[in-house]
């Protein structure tokens, strides 16, 4: 180590760091930062302490948490001590060979840092073990089993440079330039979140959409308050004769859709012969505070089913619904039965939930508590900021969307590479305050829409009037719509479902091309019964379930006609492909 170089980094550091701090300070003193809410730390205290006050009350079950403690700790400091002498002795502790933080060989051939890797696993197995053994509310123990997670992956030893063998030799073997450059970026990411600390995941110089991303060609042809319709150019002689209308989750922007090309499903279901229309929603500010469900679902869906209709001539339509836009379209398809309008050939839901009883994680972040918490948040402002929605679904997945940048960016100080996904992860747009709250406690909350409760527009819904055919897609390692959630809601409906698992999770196992010949997914007949027992029985194919979606939908398609020009003269193009409102930042 040069310590001349050491000292002159360590001098750079200070000086960025007092830039880190100025861009954290700024917006707060300006009054242009909405005030901290401490409501999440209250929140995560108040849950953890009733799972000490169930290991505290008993005396008798607290000496037995803290000897079983003290046994694990003098087990593993005799086992450490004999590896320090030379012994060979099996580790206490091993972490997830699918755990990416202890790769580096030193956490296993060096006595010392396979210590702090032990100690650390022995300390977060023990506190996961007190949270699911204990008595309480099972809501509070889903919240005190993630939040202990949480804590968990934040205080790894890998996370800080004394206690990672891979950050000590960068930073020695460099004087400390890592930790300069990382500060660099420190300052520079909080400064680009307005006061908050947004991660790059991603390098986003390359990218620009309509040029590199989203650049299926097509013409915006209709547009609203909250949607922009987009169809797109047709590049087969022969279409199938009902279109195809795509809707997209609110929460992010349609273009994880329309990637790059050999990745974009829009461009695949365009070159299979569909005439595909996709919405693009607003990014919503002030105006669109009081937009709620019911004007999502009459401006969104059932306007773009009616003007592709009315473009193309048909009767009737495909759709498609991703995410929370497939909670949208399944709404839109209970109130279209209870109108009895009729103009919906198919219904295709990407990992869609309707039922919210196994919702997964994300059900930590709802209660009556913590909406009240969040509504009062909105209505400052009138929406919910995109970072926020975009920090909730990165917590999901804390080790590879959060961590795993800290310790690259800020200690290794090395950039991101380029990646699309992750760009389009990170362009997240904001929620109007009544729409985002009625979703939570409608859904989430009170799981109105499986259960016949929910009311929308004046209806009452009920899915058992949704009779047209449904493809009801899940994937193995969703973390937002479980496959089991989604199998369970398949029960909601009162036409077929065709049921089916794809490898991977919410967004890889959805954008997965077959030429890519990745993953797999899995078909099992009709979705009854328990959701373990079809999974079990059911057959596993390699690759692709975008093949077998087309053959499902030929199947309900019928005769082709001519391709079909863009727009009409009621819907003449008003601009070109991806459009205005996706370019709107948060």
């Amino acid at each position: 180590m040069d310590i001349e170089r050491l000292s002159s980094n360590v001098a750079r550091m200070v000086e960025l760091g007092g830039k880190a701090l100025a861009a954290y300070m700024r917006p707060r003193e300006t009054g242009s930062h909405p005030s901290d809410q401490p409501d999440s730390v209250t929140d995560v205290v108040k849950t953890l302490g009733h799972v000490a006050e169930f290991w505290l009350k008993d005396p008798q079950r607290a000496m037995t948490a803290q000897t079983e403690v003290t046994g694990r700790y003098m087990d593993l400091w005799a086992r450490s001590l004999k590896a320090m002498a030379g012994e060979k002795t099996e580790p206490l502790a091993k972490p997830d060979p699918r755990d990416a933080r202890f790769k580096d060989p030193q956490w296993n051939d060096n006595a010392f840092f396979d210590f702090l890797k032990q100690f650390y696993l022995v300390t977060t197995g023990l506190a996961e073990s007190f949270v699911d053994q204990a008595d309480i509310d099972g809501h509070l123990k889903h919240k005190a089993s993630f939040y202990t997670r949480q804590i968990a992956n934040a205080l790894s030893p890998s996370n800080f440079v004394p206690t990672n063998p891979e950050l000590l030799r960068e930073t020695i073997g460099s004087s400390g330039e890592n930790l300069v450059r990382g500060m660099q970026m420190l300052a520079e990411d909080i400064e680009r979140g307005g006061g908050d600390l947004r991660i790059r995941q991603s390098d986003d110089t390359p990218f620009a959409l309509g040029t590199n991303l989203a650049m299926t060609p097509g013409k915006v042809v209709y547009e609203n308050d909250l949607i922009q319709l987009i169809q797109y150019t047709p590049t087969t002689e022969k279409v199938g004769a009902v279109p195809l209308v795509i809707v997209p989750p609110w929460i992010n922007k349609f273009y994880i859709l329309d990637l790059v090309q050999d990745k974009s499903f829009i461009k695949w279901a365009v070159d299979q012969g569909l005439t595909v229309f996709v919405i693009s929603w607003v990014n919503p500010d002030q105006r669109h505070a009081h937009k709620g469900f019911g004007d999502y679902m009459l401006e969104g869906p059932l306007a773009a089913l009616r003007v592709a209709g009315e473009i193309t001539g048909q009767k009737k339509v495909h759709t498609i619904g991703y995410c929370v836009g497939g909670t949208l379209l399944a709404v839109a398809l209970a109130y279209m039965a209870a109108k009895g309008i009729d103009n919906v050939e198919t219904a295709t839901f990407f990992t869609t939930q309707v039922d919210f009883t196994f919702a997964g994680d994300l059900k930590v972040f709802v209660d009556e508590e913590q909406i009240q918490s969040l509504e009062k948040r909105m209505a400052q402002t009138g929406y919910l900021e995109g970072k926020q929605m975009a920090n909730a679904f990165n917590m999901l997945r804390s080790n590879d969307l959060i961590w795993n940048y800290f310790v690259n960016n800020y200690m290794k100080g090395k950039a991101p590479m380029p990646f699309d996904l992750l760009y389009w992860n990170a362009d997240s747009p904001r929620m109007p305050a009544a729409n985002h709250s009625f979703y939570l406690r409608h859904c989430y909350l009170q799981n109105d829409l499986s259960n016949g409760r929910m009311e929308v527009a004046g209806e009452k819904l009920d899915l058992k009037k949704v009779k047209v055919p449904v493809y009801n897609l899940a994937t193995r390692e969703d973390h937002i719509a479980p496959a089991r959630s989604v199998f369970i809601g398949s029960s909601a409906f009162g036409g077929p479902v065709e049921y089916v698992v794809a490898g991977s999770g919410h967004i890889a196992g959805v954008v997965n091309p077959p030429s890519k010949n990745k993953y797999q997914h899995w078909l099992g007949g009709p979705p009854t019964g328990r959701f373990e027992d079809w999974i079990a029985t059911a057959t596993e194919h390699p690759g692709s379930w975008w093949p077998h979606w087309r053959e499902w939908i030929r199947r309900h398609d019928g005769k082709e006609v001519a391709a079909r020009p863009v727009g009409t003269k009621p819907y003449p193009a008003i601009e070109d492909a991806p459009g205005r409102y996706v370019k709107v930042k948060d």
